[in-house]
């Protein structure tokens, strides 16, 4: 075809068709043509933008294998963070999953469920604007994760190009409509599971095997090393799946609960299947916890006949509302839950009992177990916990034991059978003093762990050091514990701040370190010397502070000097933040030897930036009953939101402000009985209109 007219018309209907027939396959599994056909038509495409370049667009489906190889991947920070559930393995865990919810809301509040197949995969962030993908990329740290967007462009199941209202069908535009939904070319987030079905993953490692590479362990593994590939045809050359199983929000409405007007979790999946998602074969509402139980229970039996590897069923607090209310607890939404099948477990027997020091100083015992296979992964350690699971399980070196594991749960020994007991058994005696140091040891009253107390032993250093360079720290690419262990044992570092401080010389007659080696770890050091503040607070190794809870205090102070500075009061102030956390901040900072080492790093160079403070509202949950005079309602709701606040139809424990109109209903009587903060109009713009401090 010589026509660029003509040729643009038909590139067009060429794409709105090969679309549409990748629609049906992947979403509704329909395939109303053949292979062969529709490579026939895709070849046709090619030719035309072969012949007309300039009428190649993004969205185009020639365009999944086209991205040129990376020599990295780059941070992206996503529009809305994403969160890991907590995992519950039984029915007493998710009874108090659900006490948990019910003490955060009043009695007379209705809790429905909705429940849908956990995926055993990769977790990631689609980005469209105009309708067309612009980013992808991997959860991360939840906050800030990994572009990989030419690698998720090779799924077909992962769609260049939403669907249009235009071609919703009947029943489509029906759902869409009562939702109120408007989009308008708006950007749409969307979260879902990249994963390789069990047919693929056995094609695969069967092509290892006649090539004598080693096989995957399992498929959750494959898929998530595909997207990691800086090379998107490898990627492209798995048969990669996706499912779709959050809509977000418009990117730029962060806070939005009801997503374009989907009012529930079961209403999302509906919209997203009409912009062209697939999502989970199987999936149900759930009036309560007996009808979530019967749903697992019959998963459960059934979860051999899914194509694809799934470890659970994922639990959702149906009313989309509702759930933002209850809000986060650390890296989890309490609203959600991952009730998992229950663990793999396999018999061995516990050859030896070693004990480990955290970077915290605690002592933990692990069981080294003659090796067993759990999962498709070899397995020759698991955790005992602590002095008081040894005693609860009777458990002795040289016992036959049973080892449990699901998921990416560390392995542990759930059961002691004694009637393999021939006599040889020896007890397990917890150590006296620190098995490293030597030094003394001390078990708090309120805890079951018991602690190294010696500030100089070597094996929580240790830890420490390798904790502090890790991703969750300052991310210095090429310092294992095997090149820590060597800088201690010569004597070159004793605390982080020494690592600043190394040269190529320092480093060229140890082990395994030639001149160019030498040169890229002391680049690596040099380059990771800028750090978040939440990133500084988490690789300070400093008790019970992880990355929620790193996060949180940054936020709510700003700058590591505030922190410093901060009232044992200001500290358990923060939200999430309990009485002994931050009585462990505030002694760390307190310890002059910790003020000491910030001060070295301070010194050398380490750069500490400071995070953005809460807003005004930040954490605050405001109701609203009644008509309101100055404003819409809608209006009074977009500021709460602005200044970080939620804003939710029902008076809860949980509600701050409730913000109190003309003919205000029942929520009044509600707020008054559960002793909220009853404001007026006046009294509200007044609020908005303080400074925030």
């Amino acid at each position: 075809m010589k026509n660029k007219e003509g040729a643009k018309k038909r590139i067009e209907d060429l794409k709105k068709v090969i679309n549409h027939y990748r629609y049906l396959y992947h979403v509704h599994d329909r395939e109303e043509v053949s292979a062969d056909a529709l490579d026939s038509l895709k070849k046709e495409l090619f030719d035309l933008e072969s012949d007309f370049p300039d009428l190649v667009t993004p969205d185009s489906p020639t365009q999944r294998v086209e991205g040129k190889t990376l020599d990295e991947f780059e941070k992206v920070e996503h529009y809305r963070e994403m969160f890991s559930f907590q995992d519950a393995f039984s029915k007493e865990d998710m009874c108090n999953f659900e006490k948990r919810i019910k003490r955060l809301l009043p009695p007379e509040v209705k809790i429905d469920y909705f429940c849908e197949l956990k995926v055993d995969g990769l977790a990631v962030e689609l980005v469209y604007e105009d309708d067309v993908l612009v980013s992808g990329s991997t959860r991360g740290d939840g906050k800030i994760g990994e572009d990989v967007t030419q690698n998720l462009k090779t799924i077909e199941a992962v769609p260049l190009r939403l669907r249009s209202p235009s071609s919703f069908s009947k029943e489509e535009k029906k759902i869409s409509q009562s939702f109120g939904w408007r989009k308008d070319g708006k950007s749409i987030v969307v979260h879902g599971e990249v994963f390789i079905s069990k047919k693929e993953f056995l094609k695969q490692n069967k092509e290892r095997e006649k090539m004598g590479l080693p096989l995957y362990a399992n498929p959750r593994n494959i898929a998530a090393g595909s997207i990691r590939q800086l090379d998107p045809k490898i990627a492209a050359s798995r048969n990669l799946g996706f499912l779709a199983y959050n809509l977000v929000a418009d990117k730029e409405e962060k806070e939005m609960v009801t997503p374009f007007g989907a009012k529930t979790h079961q209403e999302k999946h509906l919209l997203l299947r009409a912009l062209g998602f697939k999502t989970v074969d199987r999936e149900k509402y759930c009036r309560d916890l007996s009808e979530v139980f019967h749903f697992y229970r019959k998963t459960e039996k059934e979860r051999e006949r899914y194509t694809y590897q799934i470890d659970g069923v994922a639990v959702f607090v149906n009313d989309n509302e509702l759930f933002e209310v209850l809000g986060v607890a650390g890296k989890s939404p309490r609203g959600g839950i991952a009730y998992k099948f229950p663990l793999e477990e396999r018999a061995t027997t516990i050859n030896d009992v070693h004990f480990q020091i955290g970077r915290t100083g605690a002592i933990t015992p692990v069981a080294l177990l003659e090796p067993i296979s759990l999962g498709g992964v070899t397995v020759s350690r698991a955790t005992l916990h602590n002095e008081d699971e040894i005693k609860r399980l009777g458990v002795k070196k040289k016992d036959t034991v049973i080892v449990g594991r699901a998921g990416d749960v560390i392995p542990r020994v759930v059961k002691v059978l004694k009637e393999f007991r021939k006599g040889e058994e020896k007890k397990i005696v917890f150590p006296k003093k620190c098995p490293l140091c030597e030094g003394e040891v001390l078990r708090p009253k309120d805890e079951a762990r018991w602690y190294c107390i010696n500030k100089n032993c070597q094996g929580k250093r240790r830890q420490q050091l390798s904790y502090f360079v890790s991703k969750k720290g300052f991310d210095i690419d090429g310092l294992g514990e095997k090149v820590i262990d060597q800088l201690l044992m010569e004597g070159i570092i004793s605390d982080p701040a020494d690592l600043f401080m190394l040269h190529e010389g320092d480093l060229t007659h140890l082990e395994r370190f030639a001149e160019l080696s030498s040169k890229k770890l002391v680049a690596s050091i040099q380059n990771s010397k800028h750090i978040s503040l939440s990133r500084f607070l988490q690789a300070l190794s400093i008790s019970y502070v992880g990355e929620g809870v790193a996060r949180d205090i940054a936020r709510a102070f700003g700058s590591l000097e505030k922190v410093e500075s901060a009232s044992l009061e200001e500290l358990e102030n923060v939200p999430d933040v309990g009485p002994k956390t931050a009585k462990q901040i505030f002694k760390f900072f307190q310890d002059e030897k910790n003020r000491d080492l910030i001060k070295k790093l301070k010194d050398v160079g380490v750069v500490i930036k400071k995070e953005k403070t809460q807003k005004k509202f930040d954490g605050k949950v405001f109701v609203i009953t009644g008509s309101l005079e100055k404003m819409t309602r809608e209006e009074a709701k977009q500021k709460i939101s602005h200044l970080g606040g939620k804003v939710s139809s029902s008076v809860s424990r949980n509600t701050n402000y409730l913000v109190v109109g003309d003919n205000p209903g029942s929520k009044l009587k509600e707020a008054k009985a559960l002793k909220r903060n009853i404001i007026n109009e006046a009294e509200f713009l007044n609020l908005i209109n303080e400074k925030n401090n």
